[in-house]
C-alpha cells in the first residue's frame, strides 16, 4: 500500500467536516504504526467516529485517559468541574489543619493543668486525606484527574467511582488501577458500598443533563455513538440530578461537598432543587470554557 501523503490525509479529514483537521492527521499518524493501520484510523474517522474512539484515548487536564466505544468521552470544559473540586478539597483539607492546630494548642495547655482539671478523653487525631466519589464516572477521567492533581499536592484521595453503564465501569477500571480506586456498577448510590455514608468529603457528579427533545439536535459524534444513559438528562436535563441532591446529604460528611455540571439556564432550578434538600447552593462558571458548575455544601464543620 503506498503511504497516504500529509496534505492528502488532511485533505480527507477536511472533506469529512474535521474543524481541525491538521490536528487530528497529526494525532492519527501518531497512532499508527504502518500505512495499513493508519487507512484504517483514517476511515474509522471520515465514518464520523469520534476522534477519541478512534485514537483510544483523549487528553483531560494534562493526563492521557482510556477511552472505549460505548463510553462517554469527557469534555474539556467539565475540567472547571475538576478545577472547582481540588479547590474544595484543598480548603477542606487546610480547615482541618487550622482546626488541628487549635486543638494541638488546647491539648498543651490541658497537659499543664491538673490531672483532674478535665476529662481524660483525648483529642481525636487528624484527617490526613479526602473521601471522594466520582459518580457517572464514565472513563473515570473526573477522579483520575481530581486524585492526581491533589497527590501532587501531597494530599492523599480515597476514591470511588460508579456508573450504570458495564463498558464506563470496565475504562474507568483501566483509568484508575493505579489510584487502587474501587469502581462499581450500579444505579447511582444503590452502587455504593454503604461503609462511605456520611463519610464523603467531595462527590464530583457528571450526570447527563441534556433534555431528551435536545437530543437530536446534538452533533453526529455525540448522538450516534455515545451512550444515550450518559446524555439524556429527561425533559428538562435534570432528572439524574435531582436523585443525586436528594440523597447526597445522606452521603456527605459534615461540611461536604457535590459538584455538578449544568448548562447556564438550568442552574437556577439546579440551585433550587438543592435548597430544597437541605444544602447551601453555589453556581460557579467560566464563561470562556463555556462551563457552569453548581455545587451544594452540607452544613457542619470539618471533623478532626
Amino acid at each position: 500500500m503506498v503511504a497516504v501523503g500529509f496534505d492528502e490525509l488532511v485533505a480527507r479529514l477536511r472533506a469529512a467536516g474535521c474543524v481541525f483537521a491538521e490536528d487530528e492527521a497529526r494525532l492519527l499518524v501518531g497512532a499508527a504504526e504502518n500505512p495499513e493501520r493508519l487507512e484504517t484510523l483514517v476511515a474509522r474517522r471520515v465514518s464520523g467516529m469520534p476522534l477519541e474512539y478512534v485514537l483510544g484515548w483523549v487528553e483531560f487536564r494534562g493526563l492521557r485517559v482510556a477511552v472505549s466505544e460505548g463510553v462517554f468521552v469527557p469534555r474539556q470544559r467539565t475540567g472547571y468541574l475538576v478545577e472547582r473540586a481540588v479547590s474544595l478539597a484543598r480548603a477542606r483539607i487546610a480547615g482541618t489543619a487550622q482546626t488541628t492546630g487549635a486543638v494541638q494548642g488546647a491539648q498543651t495547655a490541658r497537659a499543664s493543668m491538673p490531672a483532674n482539671s478535665h476529662g481524660s478523653q483525648p483529642f481525636p487525631g487528624s484527617r490526613s486525606g479526602i473521601v471522594a466519589i466520582d459518580m457517572c464516572c464514565g472513563s473515570g477521567a473526573l477522579g483520575l484527574a481530581f486524585a492526581t492533581e491533589l497527590a501532587a499536592e501531597g494530599i492523599s484521595v480515597a476514591l470511588t467511582a460508579a456508573d450504570i453503564e458495564p463498558a464506563a465501569v470496565a475504562c474507568a477500571r483501566r483509568n484508575l488501577e493505579a489510584l487502587g480506586a474501587g469502581v462499581f456498577q450500579g444505579d447511582l448510590f444503590m452502587a455504593l458500598p454503604r461503609e462511605l455514608a456520611g463519610r464523603v468529603d467531595v462527590l464530583l457528579a457528571n450526570t447527563p443533563y441534556v433534555p431528551t427533545a435536545a437530543i437530536a439536535g446534538m452533533p453526529p459524534e455525540a448522538r450516534e455513538y455515545e451512550p444515550a444513559v450518559a446524555l439524556d438528562g429527561g425533559a428538562d436535563g435534570l432528572d439524574i440530578f435531582r436523585r443525586v441532591a436528594a440523597a447526597a446529604p445522606g452521603w456527605l460528611a459534615p461540611g461536604g461537598h457535590v459538584l455538578v455540571e449544568t448548562s447556564v439556564g438550568q442552574a437556577e432550578t439546579a440551585v433550587g432543587i438543592l435548597t430544597a434538600h437541605g444544602l447551601t447552593p453555589r453556581v460557579a462558571a467560566d464563561e470562556e470554557a463555556g462551563a457552569t458548575v453548581v455545587i451544594g455544601s452540607l452544613a457542619g464543620s470539618v471533623d478532626v
